[in-house]
């Protein structure tokens, strides 16, 4: 099935460990993912794929399937003329758009006081820009989105999956259900649904859980008889995986719904309570899945918010279980 795909494992620096990057012999050899920016990435990387009969200057295109730094970073190492194939929404990302950097860290010092941050605290925090250094610095040369076909590649189709990433997008082939999954779907270990900003201009954030919970049922319209991860080993038996990460985040939920059943809290409340010790050096991860709960629990009904001062409460809604 997959003899046209191999798998190039790179370390990165990042709790999650190696990630996954695929070599697709297509019309076009294709890259897609493009690791971490590390030089050990790289020699690891150019010693795969010389394995496989390759070398760097053979790559014809590269596909990603989200902007994430782990994901993209080696683009920094590889030629300029190579063309960059990705959802737009990576775009000021991967290009490290001043403007959009900016706004991102704006949005994120208000959004924080709204859930519930002292002001004094947020100089402390770990700026989100520390990862970036390990991301790349380059445009996008063709933007795709839900349903494109992709030159070199036309057995492929580009399916979005926002959740993961708001620019996540998968790689399906139809004829023996293959998918390169990117972060969507992990063998071993849920996805985090990850805080992005809205674009600039808009006031409305995107909501990760909730649009991770509608992508991961999205997987179930598709016959998938395996997904090549960006993380550890291919997932087979997709629908059973699905619904138990569905399962599994509800009893997360409900676990929140508790702690506000004998009082309401903010956002952050509920983060220390979830993850005492890791919330201060995994910041933007528990307050993504912190916010991801809260999201989902008053998409449900379970739960209400309402402004006092600064910030938001989220009060159980009597009788909605």
């Amino acid at each position: 099935m997959d003899k046209e795909v191999y798998r190039i494992v790179v370390p990165t620096p990042f709790p999650v460990g190696d990630v996954n990057m695929y070599i697709v012999k297509g019309d076009r050899l294709t890259l897609i993912d493009a690791g971490v920016k590390t030089e050990e990435a790289w020699q690891a990387f150019q010693r795969q794929l010389h394995e496989i009969g390759y070398e760097p200057s053979d790559i014809e295109q590269v596909v990603l399937t989200h902007h994430h730094p782990d994901h993209v970073g080696l683009l920094d190492y590889l030629p300029d003329s190579i063309p960059v194939i990705a959802h737009p929404k990576a775009q000021p990302w991967i290009r490290k758009d001043p403007e959009f950097l900016a706004w991102h860290q704006h949005y994120f010092e208000q959004f924080l006081i709204e859930c519930g941050m002292d002001a004094a605290l947020l100089p402390q925090l770990p700026k989100f820009r520390r990862s970036l250094r390990y991301s790349c610095e380059r445009s996008l040369t063709t933007a795709v989105s839900e349903g494109d076909r992709i030159g070199g590649l036309e057995d492929w189709t580009v399916i979005e999956t926002p959740g993961h990433a708001q620019s996540h997008i998968v790689l399906y082939r139809e004829k023996d259900g293959l998918m390169i999954g990117g972060d969507h779907l992990l063998a071993k270990v849920s996805s985090n649904p990850l805080l992005e900003p809205p674009e600039i201009g808009k006031t409305e954030r995107p909501k990760p859980l909730l649009q991770y919970n509608d992508s991961l049922k999205k997987l179930l319209r598709y016959e998938i008889a395996k997904i090549k991860t960006g993380h550890g080993e291919d997932v087979t038996g997709v629908p059973e995986l699905v619904e138990k990460r569905l399962a599994k985040q509800h009893e997360r939920a409900e676990q929140v719904l508790e702690m506000l059943v004998h009082e309401p809290l903010t956002v952050f409340d509920v983060c220390r309570q979830l993850f005492p010790t890791v919330y201060e050096r995994e910041f933007l991860l528990t307050m993504s899945e912190t916010i991801g709960q809260l999201d989902y629990l008053e998409h449900i009904g379970a739960v209400v918010k309402r402004k006092e001062n600064d910030a938001y409460l989220f009060y159980e809604v009597v009788g909605s279980r």
